[in-house]
């Protein structure tokens, strides 16, 4: 049997939300996609709510926006544990990497393919 869990209740939501705002401020602080993926966003969400008719549309262009940005969170943790384990090539490591650069291309596809539809659909 482990040790009793002292992390319940509202200061296990305190400590998540914590390690959370770490993990933005390293992305923010390490990854130059990230800091450019974070700007669109800044710019486009207040547009996004201004072009949108009701809330449904709403959802959908701001929603898609942030499935870019979690993408590119998911993106660089993958990089970083692969980096973790060494700098030589292995074609796991490149998989992995490779796959999560895909997802954050998908999640970008996906901001063109709503925002095209809802605005000019």
């Amino acid at each position: 049997m482990g040790k009793p869990d002292n992390n319940t209740g509202l200061r296990r939501i305190v400590r998540a939300g914590y390690f959370s705002w770490k993990g933005f401020r390293s992305a923010f602080k390490h990854e130059a996609a990230f800091r450019q993926e974070l700007l669109l966003f800044v710019i486009l969400a207040p547009l996004g709510f201004y072009l949108g008719d009701n809330a449904v549309e709403r959802v959908l262009l701001i929603g898609s926006l942030n499935l870019v940005l979690m993408a590119e969170l998911l993106n660089t943790g993958i990089e970083a544990v692969v980096d973790r384990f060494g700098e030589d090539y292995h074609k796991l490591s490149g998989r992995a990497k490779d796959v999560g650069s895909a997802a954050s291309a998908i999640a970008q596809a996906n901001v063109l393919l709503v925002w095209g539809l809802v605005l000019f659909g």
